[in-house]
């Protein structure tokens, strides 16, 4: 009894803190997209803060690729969105600087590339590329950084990681999530002259007329924060 009276008291005292939070304006869920370049560090310890911070509001996540998060916030399935570069100037949309990843080309050891002492310019068109599509119609038929016209197109990062290191093709990805495999050798970095790599940017975005509230817009300050911190490599160009 004593045990079961201790948790309907938990219970109406998470009820009272709720009912506080959403008397004072503060969100009872926040949807948000981020973009599967983010690394998976830094996704994991702003939600980790933001759980202590916010013990009351629930968060519901979604992790998409290119134009999908920005269309996420467009038709309001998300309040914010942690997008690539394809946010910026976009119609309806603010869009704040938060952070950048690099992005490196990357094969296996026994592709024909990865055995290249010297990879000649252009060489990289007579091979397989695999490139990461968007599930959204946003920016559908759009290529970014793709340079064979031999590509095979995925949904998934997770799934193009899992084919680079089979040795099926080459490809961009960002460097903190392959950076163990260059580490162990199951994957190498690419010396192409004509395509080294270059930065991703992230921005911070929400719908101009739906301004986030408090536990949205303190998620959107710990990504720019944290962002702030990040340093291209010197002589890479934006992607």
């Amino acid at each position: 009894m004593l045990s079961e009276a201790r948790a309907v008291n938990q219970g109406i005292d998470s009820l009272r803190a709720k009912v506080k939070g959403l008397l004072d304006g503060l969100e009872a869920e926040v949807d948000i997209a981020v973009d599967v370049m983010l690394p998976a560090n830094r996704l994991g310890r702003v939600l980790r803060a933001f759980a202590e911070a916010y013990p009351t509001v629930s968060l519901r996540l979604h992790v998409e690729a290119l134009g999908a998060i920005t269309a996420m916030v467009l038709e309001r399935k998300a309040v914010i969105g942690i997008s690539g570069p394809l946010a910026s100037g976009v119609g309806g949309v603010e869009c704040i600087a938060a952070g950048s990843v690099l992005m490196v080309p990357v094969a296996a050891p026994d592709h024909p590339l990865g055995r290249m002492e010297r990879i000649a310019p252009g060489e990289a068109r007579n091979h397989i590329q695999l490139v990461l599509t968007d599930r959204s119609q946003f920016t559908e038929g759009q290529d970014y950084s793709v340079l064979s016209p031999r590509t095979w197109r995925l949904a998934d990062l997770g799934a193009k990681h899992a084919m680079l290191r089979e040795g099926i093709g080459w490809g961009n990805m960002p460097l903190p999530l392959v950076q163990p495999d260059l580490v162990d050798g199951t994957l190498l970095r690419l010396a192409m002259p004509d395509h080294p790599g270059g930065t991703y940017r992230f921005g911070g975005i929400w719908r101009r007329d739906t301004p986030p509230g408090p536990a949205a817009s303190w998620l959107l300050d710990q990504f720019v924060a944290l962002g702030a911190g990040d340093v291209a490599e010197e002589g890479m160009g934006d992607i």
